[in-house]
């Protein structure tokens, strides 16, 4: 099938990246939401980071433009009928994720390959929610999306390959570095992220170093780009212990138990960047 219409199910920072990754991309773009004033903020997003752009003279106010005028927004899941492949990134909940890909299977036409931007959970559990396992697969982007090079590209056990060498072409055309990784908990990426995260964030449970020490050590002496507990603000301290759950649940090791201290956080709503007080406060 000829990919003119692509869908996006989520407006939030994972999802309206996406968006603007594949209107950039010359794709005609259906961005949905539980409401509309979510991804009308998923759209004014986008617009100040293409604004930004034109002001650094990366694009033009034409490209700009275009690119906007490719994207359309909506509240109505049922829309995704006219999508030609689509990319859930809904919030990291298994049962609300399962309930996506249930509607999707039914509205979506039956060639049209469902996607997940999931961080963890198992493409399989999510393809058996469908008709269509065999054209499931996980589609794993950074953040942030418009600027991290990377996709990670997961088939599940009944991911045809099709469907497999459909979403590595589409993740070239989106200018993204594809890499196949099977479907593990936690995939490659968050495998070897996570734990590093949670081990950083019993290092500050424990009174190792202070938040400051622990990330100037990381980024000084391991030369990371940013340091751990300044990267979990950045992701969302929910999504980390939701990604260090499946792995603990996944592989029934306690390496992987999460850390008290980011369970406290999360309860206490202390989220990251997105609530303003993570690790550090915003």
């Amino acid at each position: 099938m000829e990919i003119n219409t692509f869908g996006v199910i989520g407006s939030g920072q994972m999802g309206n990246g996406i968006a603007q990754v594949a209107a950039t991309a010359g794709l005609n773009v259906i961005m949905s939401d539980i409401k509309i004033e979510f991804a009308e903020k998923g759209l004014a997003t986008i617009t100040k980071i293409l604004t930004k752009s034109v002001d650094k003279g990366k694009i033009s106010a034409g490209d700009k433009d275009a690119i906007l005028g490719r994207i359309k927004i909506t509240a109505d899941l049922a829309d995704m009928a006219d999508a030609d492949f689509v990319v859930e990134a809904a919030t990291e909940n298994e049962t609300l994720k399962f309930k996506i890909f249930k509607d999707l299977d039914e509205i979506c036409k039956p060639g049209v390959i469902l996607s997940t931007n999931t961080s963890s959970i198992p493409i399989g559990r999510i393809a058996a929610q469908t008709g269509r396992p065999d054209k499931v697969i996980g589609m794993h982007f950074m953040n942030p999306v418009p600027v991290m090079k990377l996709v990670e590209v997961i088939r599940g056990l009944a991911t045809s390959d099709d469907t497999f060498q459909t979403t590595w072409d589409l993740s070239l055309k989106f200018g993204k570095t594809p890499a196949q990784a099977n479907d593990f908990p936690g995939f490659i990426a968050n495998r070897i992220l996570l734990p590093m995260i949670n081990e950083a964030v019993f290092a500050l449970y424990h009174g190792v170093g202070t938040r400051e020490d622990i990330d100037t050590v990381m980024r000084l002496g391991m030369n990371h780009p940013m340091g751990p507990l300044a990267l979990a603000d950045l992701i969302g301290l929910d999504t980390c212990l939701a990604i260090m759950e499946t792995l603990y649940n996944g592989f029934k090791d306690s390496k992987y138990r999460p850390c008290p201290l980011l369970r406290k956080y999360v309860e206490a709503g202390w989220l990251g960047r997105k609530t303003g007080r993570g690790f550090y406060e915003y």
